[in-house]
């Protein structure tokens, strides 16, 4: 299984705001030239995470984002659920599009379910402090 890079980049924009200290802001310009993604990317995942309520976003000449919540509240297990639309990991997941003639008696599909329900209860475990924790080390990599 492979996340989606929009999945990923929202990861980074919240480790990203979530290493700023107290009320100090990051800059869609700062995230881009740090990872190298497009601003025009960041712009439209800052305003999914903003609609989400998990960052907020300052406009202005010194505006910028911050984190809304507190990062022990904010679940990874349950990010990555809203921003992934489709975890259906074979055909045979969807009723819409199964056509396979062993649906019936498969149990590839019923381990397949079950490693993707183990998958998210490990994220379920972390938030984004979990993520942040080595904040010294992340900082010093992302030059900062």
């Amino acid at each position: 299984m492979q996340l989606k890079k929009y999945t990923d980049y929202a990861l980074r924009v919240l480790i990203f705001t979530g290493l700023k200290s107290g009320d100090e802001l990051a800059s869609i310009k700062e995230i881009s030239q740090t990872f190298s993604i497009s601003e025009h990317h960041l712009g439209k995942i800052v305003f999914e995470l903003n609609k989400q309520g998990l960052i907020e976003t300052i406009r202005g000449r010194y505006g910028g984002i911050r984190l809304a919540k507190d990062p022990e509240t904010i679940n990874i297990g349950a990010i990555v659920r809203d921003l992934e639309q489709d975890f259906n990991l074979l055909e045979c997941f969807s009723k819409e599009t199964n056509h396979c003639v062993l649906s019936p008696a498969c149990k590839l599909k019923h381990a397949l379910h079950e490693a993707l329900e183990a998958f998210f209860k490990v994220l379920d475990g972390y938030t984004l402090k979990d993520l942040i924790i080595n904040e010294d080390e992340l900082l010093e990599l992302m030059g900062l």
